[in-house]
């Protein structure tokens, strides 16, 4: 997961590309074992110096997201994406369906409905801003809806991961995951709510819920009609604290995870149709019963836009 370090001399360009890498890891833009372009060519693209770059790319590097040798570049690090059998085929004909993908199409319908079941919102923020700058930008037909849910871990759950190795007691890392969690929670919502407050899309909801659940996979529910489905692979790998103090952690693979996608079709009977209308229903139990409100005093809670 990302530390983010906007503030570190670079602030803004900083972000801005790392946010394009990570949303290019996330739709598949980069797949598992590719070759990243070098730094001077990412620096000419982004307008940016190579040690901003070279800072990017070892923030990814220590997240476990790309693996970076000297001499011979950077390669992504992660699974593939896995379309089942009765997915649309995406343009082009390569039959690849990812997370951006889907959420494009979301985006391209008069109402938005987007349920997730997530570590953090790091993936969904990104593709999600994309879409909002689409929208300002006109380069695609703003809906006249959107509403996102979002089931997260609760602040008092001790998760397995992330945490030191060999112990358990030191929670430093899931602090730091939840500084993560909220930082994305705090731009998702300010993409959200500025769609609105600028008269792009007339209304806009967005609800952030936790659970008593160490995720174990990740799930994405769109419009009703289709699924993606995650498993977070656990890892040993260094994450490296703010402070500069580097940690031999238990961590999992997030952006760059295999997604297998669902979808609904004519025969209700279909693995694709069973799995998304059962795994709506199990999303709706779990908000329903089992999720809760962060107390008034853990901004961001449940976020109502409209």
């Amino acid at each position: 997961m990302s530390k983010g370090r906007a503030g570190d001399g670079g602030g803004k360009e900083f972000q801005r590309v790392s946010d394009a890498l990570r949303a290019r890891l996330a739709d598949g833009t980069y797949r598992s074992g590719a070759r990243l372009p070098g730094q001077r060519e990412l620096a000419d693209e982004f307008g940016v110096s190579r040690d901003t770059v070279q800072r990017v790319l070892r923030d990814m590097a220590d997240e476990g997201l790309i693996e970076s040798r000297q001499g011979s570049g950077s390669r992504v690090v992660g699974g593939r994406r896995i379309p089942a059998p009765s997915a649309p085929r995406q343009p082009g004909g390569t039959g690849r369906v990812t997370l951006g993908s889907l959420v494009a199409d979301a985006f391209a319908q008069p109402e938005v409905t987007l349920d997730v079941f997530t570590l953090t919102s790091e993936s969904l923020d990104a593709h999600i801003r994309i879409q909002a700058e689409n929208i300002r930008a006109g380069v695609v037909t703003a809906p006249e809806r959107i509403a996102v849910r979002l089931l997260l871990p609760a602040h008092d759950l001790r998760l397995p991961y992330p945490r030191p190795l060999g112990d358990a007691d030191d929670l430093r890392l899931q602090e730091r995951l939840h500084t993560i969690s909220r930082r994305y929670l705090v731009t998702l919502r300010d993409a959200l709510e500025n769609l609105q407050a600028q008269g792009f899309v007339p209304t806009v909801r967005m609800e952030v819920r936790r659970v008593q659940l160490a995720p174990t996979f990740k799930v994405y529910l769109f419009n009703g009609t289709q699924a993606l489905q995650g498993p977070y692979e656990v890892v040993e790998r260094p994450i490296r604290l703010d402070s500069g103090e580097q940690i031999e952690a238990l961590d999992v693979l997030g952006v760059g995870s295999t997604l297998t996608h669902y979808v609904i079709d004519d025969d209700p009977q279909s693995g694709g149709s069973v799995f998304v209308r059962s795994t709506q229903a199990w999303f709706d139990s779990l908000w329903r019963y089992v999720s809760v409100q962060e107390d008034a005093d853990r901004p961001p809670q449940s976020v109502q836009l409209g």
